[in-house]
């Protein structure tokens, strides 16, 4: 019986050890979430739930990445980074491409035509301001991005880190692009 609970307790012990490490990587390395909306369609669907890259993330141009709001806009987001800072952003709104640093961007993942949004905000021919990036959705004919008013250029500190893999659905488990 002494051996059963010596067993017993190691187990528990270890247990407890390895919930405690669980705990801290998803509070400070890596954090679920999950998609709300059509704005990222083809690539993310609504409800698909994702894990982030929090810890020590600097944005890069083409990295999918949560924002904890936009200008006026409370609530996350979740959007492809477009330019970062120190680029030059051009948006072609007549034929819808984009091009960052004069050079057209190969935009393979996009849904509908790159068009200006209702509230359009800024300029179309842009150098991106130290400390701030430029995200837009990929479904661009639906998504309200740095092209908005709601949103404008997203300073990195409200990034909360990069997508980086796909929990749900199961038939599109994996990493991302």
């Amino acid at each position: 019986m002494k051996e059963f609970l010596q067993l017993v307790y190691e187990m528990l012990g270890t247990l407890l050890r390895v919930l405690i490490i669980m705990l801290l990587v998803l509070t400070f390395f890596v954090r679920q979430v999950n998609v709300n909306g059509s704005s990222m369609n083809d690539t993310l669907q609504h409800q698909d739930r994702l894990l982030t890259w929090c810890f020590q993330y600097t944005p890069r141009q083409g990295d999918i990445v949560i924002i904890t709001h936009g200008a006026i806009l409370q609530d996350m987001i979740i959007k492809r980074v477009i330019a970062v800072e120190g680029q030059r952003l051009t948006v072609d709104y007549a034929s819808g491409e984009v091009f960052v640093d004069g050079m057209l961007l190969e935009e393979d993942y996009i849904k509908g035509k790159t068009i200006m949004p209702h509230d359009f905000t800024g300029d179309t021919d842009m150098v991106i301001p130290e400390g701030y990036v430029y995200v837009m959705g990929d479904n661009r004919e639906h998504s309200t991005d740095s092209r908005s008013v709601q949103v404008n250029i997203v300073p990195v500190n409200n990034i909360i880190g990069k997508a980086f893999f796909r929990l749900y659905p199961l038939n599109t488990f994996g990493t991302l692009s």
